[in-house]
């Protein structure tokens, strides 16, 4: 009799064990998923650059620094492609900003404006700046959950042997754009 209630409560361990095990197992591979997600949609901006500053250079020849800007933002951000979520997420706010400047300066000009290649390369960008917005919010779910289960007290024992690490979250860099502002109502 005791012999049955030794087996089953290491029956019992050994099952939760293995679910703990699954469970950090799991979530950080959805971080490695989520963080992949990320790395291709900013490749796929990165890409864009070059084309949209070819478009670009004839138009705004003369506005030299913000084109440069967009030039050492890029080569920033793809030398950072390497690096820790934190790096590579500054390195990408400062793309992200360089871009919206150079978006805002275009504005200046009727016949780029007018040209279809840049809304083309422009319509091209906001959607690629839409991907990187939802692969964040996946990568930044998949690090929540991952850090919930690293917190829990009772996994501690587990995760230190196999050496899980909480996520990093990826921030996105300071908006591009100026806020609109809100008019206040006073409601009565």
């Amino acid at each position: 009799m005791t012999t049955r209630i030794i087996l089953a409560v290491i029956v019992i361990v050994a099952g939760y064990a293995i679910s703990i095990y699954n469970g950090l197992v799991k979530n950080r591979q959805m971080v490695e998923e989520g963080w992949s997600g990320i790395d291709v949609q900013l490749k796929r901006r990165t890409d864009l650059i070059p084309n949209l500053m070819e478009t670009v250079k004839g138009y705004m020849g003369h506005e030299r620094e913000t084109l440069e800007a967009v030039t050492n933002a890029r080569a920033a951000a793809t030398s950072a492609a390497s690096g820790s979520p934190e790096e590579r997420a500054k390195a990408e706010g400062q793309l992200s900003s360089a871009l919206g400047r150079l978006i805002a300066t275009a504005e200046a000009y009727p016949d780029l404006k007018a040209n279809t290649t840049f809304l083309e390369f422009r319509a091209a960008l906001q959607t690629v700046e839409d991907e990187i917005q939802m692969a964040r919010r996946y990568y930044n779910g998949a690090v929540r959950n991952l850090n919930v289960m690293v917190r829990i007290r009772a996994l501690q024992l587990y995760r230190r042997p196999l050496r899980v690490q909480e996520g990093a979250v990826f921030r996105a860099g300071k908006r591009s754009r100026p806020r609109r502002a809100i008019r206040q109502i006073q409601l009565t």
